[in-house]
């Protein structure tokens, strides 16, 4: 077993652990001036994006077509916009169920008389067998349950969200994601639905209950969160296991 831990060391410390050694003893390095555009978070990106419009001058006219003056209305209107969710959702829901059921049966037959016949029945019945009483049959069951569901859920957030389609009715489709990383956990948000351009306020936001066919999530992914979760044998076992 010890043998086997040594390349497993060897190996750790070839790729990972040079690197980590190296900062002993010193500050942590800062990264080289490089072009924005070229970072990996920026690069290649694609959104989807209205058609191309020619704007119409107007000679003497203050006012210009799709210009951002003159008091422009700022809420999304076309695909490629932004908007801003706003995310508060405080449920609480507590139910609680209580079932009681009970049932008795009994029957008693007997065959005292059978068609004047009864009188041979000791013949061909057995000796301890009473004819009076043949059948006597009781029963009885009872079943009881109770059940009890209480939940908090508290979200608080704002999302920035991208129109990525208008249905032929007006309303848009949209969605929007946000990640944030600390150290080494990362969190992400993700908002999707369909939304009606009147519900949009002033300030281009809207909030998520006028958000038809939502999705909402919120979760995140790093050490902290594996460390939060069981093993994945563990997880395996929970279902193929039948007690």
């Amino acid at each position: 077993m010890r043998t086997a831990l040594v390349p497993i060391l060897l190996l750790s410390l070839a790729t990972g652990g040079c690197a980590r050694l190296s900062d002993i003893g010193s500050a942590p390095t800062l990264s080289e001036i490089s072009n924005p555009a070229m970072q990996p978070e920026a690069r290649v990106i694609s959104l989807p994006m209205p058609q191309p419009t020619t704007a119409e001058q107007i000679p003497s006219s203050l006012w210009r077509t799709g210009s951002r003056d003159f008091f422009r209305d700022p809420r999304a209107k076309a695909v490629g916009d932004l908007l801003t969710v706003v995310i508060d959702i405080a449920d609480q829901a507590q139910l609680r169920n209580s079932t009681q059921r009970g049932r008795s049966n009994n029957e008693k037959a007997g065959l005292s008389n059978f068609f004047g016949l009864e009188s041979r029945l000791p013949a061909v019945l057995p000796d301890a067998v009473d004819a009076s009483g043949l059948v006597d049959l009781d029963s009885s069951s009872s079943s009881s349950g109770n059940g009890t569901i209480q939940r908090n859920e508290r979200i608080a957030m704002r999302v920035a969200a991208v129109v990525t389609q208008v249905l032929p009715n007006g309303n848009f489709v949209i969605a929007g994601r946000q990640e944030v990383r600390v150290n080494y956990e990362l969190r992400e948000m993700r908002i999707a639905g369909v939304i009606r351009p009147e519900d949009i306020s002033n300030a281009n936001t809207i909030e998520y209950d006028k958000i038809a066919e939502a999705r909402i999530t919120y979760g995140g992914r790093g050490q902290i969160t594996d460390v939060q979760q069981p093993r994945y044998g563990q997880q395996v076992l929970d279902v193929i296991l039948p007690f």
